[in-house]
Formats: structure tokens, C-alpha cells, sequence
């Protein structure tokens, strides 16, 4: 993880994406970009004819309150041993985040955002979920990864290698009820001992859900961070059922998540 782009702003999440990102960075050796964005597109509105209005002043004013919180990041990131660029973009945000994170090794954003699953869906990069007020704590100690042999799976399972091989606890959890699909657990296994991570294979018994049954064990081992496929379904079907990923996105208890597609 030699590149890490972090999402940046004046909100309540930004000290704890910063700070892991910074972490990251001197572990791996790595370069940090902070991204600020002023997405243009809220600035205009249309009219009734067709026609586009620009709220110039806003505009205006929104661009100098991000030109100098840039030169903040700046000053902040110069005094810091980590090797960092601040980038700004007058993208819409998911845009901006996604044409600077195909450069990137990771995506580091805040859950309340609510930008990590639409970024993991249209990005190439793994994401770092975050809560607002809990950083990665580095070594990591427990790490689950949610296992359903799956694409996405298999994809969150490489992206998230360089943070295993420190671990102390790695477990692949898997559901009694999922039915099979693509690699069994064993692969996953095997392909984390050809990178010398040492993991142990969790089978549970579906309880009231599949998403409940992962969180659960989650929380009983007390780890650290949540690794898992980023899965797209129908706006139909996440309003009908809901989804394994998106619990987690909204799930205000859940460790950092670490997802890709």
C-alpha cells in the first residue's frame, strides 16, 4: 500500500481518516494524497427552460474555503514524516474520489460519508471504511474476513494481504447457510499461507440472517477490522431485503471495514 488517497474535509471523521492514512503511510512506506473537492454540479441549478444558472458567488466562496483548507493540509502534513500531495477537484465527489483512486492502492473515507459502497462499486481501488470516532489501530490484532467464494470476496481478500502479515488473530469466517459459490474456504486459506499469513477457518451457523451471524462473531472476538466483497443489488432489492454489505456500511458498532468489488 505505497499509495493512499484519503478523503478530505472540515467534517467529524476527517482526524481519524488522516491519521490511519498517516499510519499506513509510515508502515508501508508509502505517499499520501489528501483529496478536496468542490463539486461544481451543486452550484448550478436549471431553470425552467432548460437553461443553467451558476451561483457564481457561492461558488466563489466555497472555492477560496477549500483553497484554504488545501494550504491547511498542507502546513499540517509538511511538519509529519510521511511523504503526502493535497489534490483538489471541481468533480462531483464520488467522480473526484474515483479518477484519483485509480492511482491509488487504497481509498480511505468515513462510513457516515456514505460514499464507500457506491466508491468500491464504481472504483478500482479497496476501500477503507472508517467510523467517525475510531481509527485503525495499528499493528492489527483480530482481523475477520467475511468468505463467500465469491469475485468480490477473493478481490477484498488480495487487497487486504498487506495488512494481514502484521496481524496477530486473521480468521475467515464462513456461513453454515450460504450456498456455494466459486472458491471453497480452503483456497482462501491456502492463498494467505503462500503470503505468510497464518489464518484459522470460522464455519457458523446461520442465525437470524447472514449479516447478524458475521456480525456477531465479529464482535465476540472483538476484531479490529471487517474484510468483505462490496456487493451491487437493485435499488428494489436493497429496499426490499437489504443487503450483506450495506448492513455493515450502516452498522454504527461494526470495527473499520475494508471492502472491494
Amino acid at each position: 500500500m505505497r499509495s493512499i488517497l484519503v478523503q478530505g474535509g472540515r467534517d467529524a471523521g476527517m482526524g481519524v481518516r488522516l491519521d490511519t492514512a498517516m499510519d499506513l503511510a509510515r508502515i508501508h512506506g508509502g505517499h499520501l494524497t489528501v483529496l478536496i473537492d468542490t463539486p461544481i454540479d451543486q452550484y448550478v441549478t436549471v431553470d425552467p427552460y432548460g437553461g443553467a444558472i451558476l451561483a457564481r458567488e457561492a461558488l466563489e466562496a466555497a472555492l477560496k474555503q477549500d483553497d484554504a483548507l488545501a494550504a491547511a493540509f498542507g502546513q499540517r502534513l509538511a511538519r509529519d514524516d510521511v511523504p503526502y500531495d493535497v489534490a483538489q477537484s471541481e468533480l462531483p465527489q464520488i467522480d473526484a474520489l474515483v479518477r484519483c483512486g485509480d492511482l491509488a492502492d487504497l481509498v480511505v473515507v468515513s462510513r457516515s460519508s456514505g460514499l464507500a459502497g457506491d466508491l468500491a462499486l464504481t472504483g478500482s481501488s479497496p476501500v477503507l471504511a472508517l467510523p467517525d470516532d475510531t481509527a485503525l489501530k495499528l499493528p492489527l490484532g483480530t482481523v475477520c474476513i467475511a468468505w463467500d467464494g465469491g469475485s468480490e470476496a477473493a478481490r477484498a481478500l488480495k487487497a487486504a494481504v498487506p495488512l494481514l502479515t502484521n496481524a496477530r488473530d486473521v480468521r475467515v469466517l464462513t456461513v453454515a447457510s450460504d450456498k456455494a459459490n466459486g472458491f471453497p474456504s480452503t483456497e482462501a486459506l491456502r492463498y494467505l499461507a503462500r503470503h505468510g499469513v497464518k489464518a484459522e477457518l470460522a464455519e457458523l451457523n446461520c442465525g437470524n440472517s447472514v449479516e447478524e451471524t458475521i456480525a456477531n462473531e465479529v464482535a465476540r472476538v472483538g476484531a479490529g477490522l471487517l474484510v468483505m466483497g462490496a456487493y451491487g443489488h437493485s435499488r428494489l432489492r436493497e429496499f426490499l431485503f437489504g443487503g450483506v454489505t450495506r448492513f455493515f456500511l450502516d452498522e454504527l458498532t461494526a470495527p473499520p471495514l475494508l471492502i472491494a468489488h
